[in-house]
């Protein structure tokens, strides 16, 4: 079972690399055009998705998300949100008034 390992490491990097790169929007690609990074994908079995991951795609420093989609508005939660946090204080200044 062990000796089947290494191929099925290979063949799950390789899956992972091939649905990266056709997730990654063009914009995000460097270096090369899209669809050559899938034919170097699944061409070179091993250096292909190794090439993609450290220079196939803009990363942000500290692995966090990119930014987000131009049209799209991200969502925020309340307790982050400067307007939630105004009108709550606003509503308990007029409760404050009320009791007055």
């Amino acid at each position: 079972m062990l000796r089947y390992l290494p191929f099925l490491l290979i063949i799950a990097l390789t899956i992972y690399t091939f649905i990266d790169c056709l997730n990654t929007p063009e914009d995000e690609v460097k270096h090369l055009p899209k669809v050559v990074w899938v034919l170097i994908i699944l061409l070179f079995s091993i250096v292909g998705p190794v090439v993609w991951l450290f220079a196939g795609k803009k990363r942000v420093p500290g692995g966090g998300a990119t930014r987000p989609r131009q049209g799209r508005r991200q969502w925020v939660a309340p307790d982050d949100n400067p307007d939630f946090l105004k009108s709550l204080r606003e509503e308990q200044d007029e409760k404050d008034k009320d009791k007055d």
